[in-house]
């Protein structure tokens, strides 16, 4: 018998494809991560990530406003400074590299859009892990809660909108929240890092931020084969006040984005990371791939599998293309 069902008939033309499709993506969905590095005089290049690089805070501001002016949904900032220590003394610096960078952008951009902080010790640190270490070696979590604390309030007065606690330690979107409620700083948000996996996707995030990790971080990031462990961080952390859940990374996670979308009550991030996106970057360069429809796909991905918004290098790129 001739088919009775011809599902190609709403695939004909663009303007039905247009009108029948599922997933919107959007500049609003996207977020532009950015590094700002202490001492640079110009821009310097990440070469593991093509096209991304270590900003001066005057360069930063002048990338900011672009991507701004193209659509982004927000900015979130990494700071890389020239000093480490083993407290990350750096993270609570009122003149520190990132918290100077935040109020740049807040008065350069102001609430045009969403200022995103990355509320961590790893970029501070001289061992290059995401809290401080007890006498055997091994990271402190509730001594890491404190650092937390007064790093999110110094955060908060510098102008960021948004914090991303991105450490794993356990409470530390509680501790963040009490101390921003003390502080009288009730008005801005948590993009708490529910689900980070320790991902070998990381690498050139590495490269990025100067790190000075040796070992790994495996005692406090999740096992890539837990998916349920996944869900109950996401559960604790909106208890604790988190305003919006993230899973990172995203391309290899898919389907704990997609059960964290299905049982989250606050809006669900997933980051596209460094490592996914030199992946990409490297094969366009080879000729192996096109770039804006490979981009544009594995960010639509992203979105139907349930992500409210995506951390994605591509961001200011994508917008364009959207547009």
């Amino acid at each position: 018998m001739f088919p009775e069902h011809r599902p190609r008939r709403l695939r004909g033309t663009p303007a039905l494809r247009r009108l029948v499709s599922e997933t919107t993506l959007r500049p609003r969905h996207l977020v532009l991560p950015m590094f700002v590095a202490e001492g640079n005089t110009e821009p310097r290049a990440i070469s593991s990530m093509p096209g991304v690089v270590q900003h001066t805070r005057d360069s930063l501001r002048k990338a900011a406003v672009a991507a701004v002016q193209a659509g982004v949904g927000g900015l979130m900032l990494f700071g890389v400074p020239r000093v480490h220590d083993a407290h990350g003394s750096g993270a609570t610096d009122p003149d520190g590299v990132l918290n100077s960078a935040l109020r740049d952008l807040r008065a350069e951009v102001g609430d045009d859009t969403v200022l995103m902080a990355d509320t961590c010790l790893d970029e501070f640190t001289d061992h290059g892990h995401c809290g401080v270490l007890d006498a055997r070696g091994n990271v402190d979590n509730d001594a890491t809660l404190s650092r937390y604390a007064e790093m999110a309030v110094a955060q908060a007065d510098a102008g960021a909108h948004v914090l991303g606690p991105s450490g794993m330690m356990d409470g530390q979107v509680g501790a963040i929240r009490e101390a921003l409620d003390e502080a009288r700083r009730t008005d801005v948000g948590i993009l708490a890092y529910s689900a980070k996996y320790a991902s070998a996707f990381y690498g050139p995030f590495r490269e990025a931020v100067d790190s000075q990790l040796s070992g790994d971080r495996k005692s406090y990031q999740q096992d890539p084969g837990n998916a349920r462990e996944a869900l109950r961080e996401i559960e604790l952390d909106i208890a604790e006040g988190a305003d919006a859940v993230m899973i990172k990374p995203a391309m290899s996670y898919l389907d704990v984005l997609s059960d964290a979308a299905e049982l989250s009550s606050v809006p669900v991030a997933a980051y596209q990371v460094s490592g996914e996106y030199a992946m990409i970057e490297a094969a366009v360069a080879n000729g192996w791939l096109e770039r804006e429809r490979t981009v544009l796909e594995s960010l639509t991905a992203l979105r139907r599998a349930g992500a409210d918004m995506v951390l994605t290098y591509w961001a200011a790129d994508a917008a364009g293309w959207l547009d």
